[in-house]
C-alpha cells in the first residue's frame, strides 16, 4: 500500500511538472525563446531561381523549400545525427524566413504542415529521425503551436546535393 501511494504521488508530481513546463513554453514569446536558445537569425537569402521565399494567402504562409549548406546523402555520406543537425539548421533558416514574412514570430498562430525531404541512399529508412531535428526545434521555440502535420520522405537527390530540404505551411494571427 505504501509503495502504491508513493508511486501515485510521484506520478502526480511528474504530471504537474510536465504541465508546468509545457505552459511555460507556451507562455513565452518565440522571440525570447530564440534568444534563450542562443539562436541568431539572419536575413533570408534570395532565391536561386524563378520563385519567392514565401507566399501569403489569407492567413496562411507557404514557405518554399529551405535547405542548408550540409551536403551529402544520408546512409552514405552522413549519419542520422548529422542529418538531424542539418534539419535543425534548416529550421533556423526557416525561422529567419518566417520572421521576414510576419515581422514578429508571435504572429504565428500555428504550424500546419511540414514536408521534410531527405537526400537518401536506397537503403536509408530513418528519414523521420532526421526531420525530427526541425520538428524538435519548432517545439522548443513555439511550444504546442510548433506541432504540425508532417511528411518525412527520402529522395534520390536534392538540389546542389543538400542533405535536407524542408517546406512549411503556417497559419498566422489576424493582423
Amino acid at each position: 500500500m505504501f509503495l502504491k501511494q508513493k508511486m501515485t504521488k510521484s506520478y502526480i508530481l511528474i504530471l504537474l511538472l510536465t504541465l508546468l513546463h509545457t505552459s511555460l513554453l507556451q507562455a513565452q514569446n518565440p522571440e525570447e525563446r530564440i534568444k534563450e536558445l542562443g539562436i541568431e537569425l539572419s536575413e533570408p537569402s534570395v532565391p536561386v531561381a524563378n520563385f519567392v521565399n514565401w507566399r501569403q494567402v489569407g492567413n496562411v504562409i507557404y514557405l518554399s523549400g529551405t535547405g542548408t549548406r550540409v551536403y551529402g546523402k544520408l546512409g552514405e555520406d552522413l549519419t542520422v545525427e548529422e542529418g538531424y543537425a542539418a534539419a535543425r539548421l534548416a529550421g533556423i533558416q526557416i525561422l529567419s524566413k518566417l520572421k521576414a514574412a510576419v515581422g514578429d514570430l508571435s504572429n504565428i498562430k500555428q504550424f500546419v504542415k511540414v514536408r521534410g525531404m531527405v537526400n537518401s541512399s536506397p537503403d536509408f529508412y530513418d528519414q523521420p529521425k532526421v526531420i525530427n531535428g526541425f520538428s524538435d526545434l519548432m517545439m522548443e521555440v513555439f511550444g504546442e503551436k510548433g506541432k504540425h502535420a508532417r511528411a518525412a520522405v527520402g529522395h534520390a537527390s536534392l538540389p546542389f546535393n543538400m542533405a535536407v530540404e524542408i517546406e512549411v505551411t503556417v497559419e498566422i494571427e489576424n493582423y
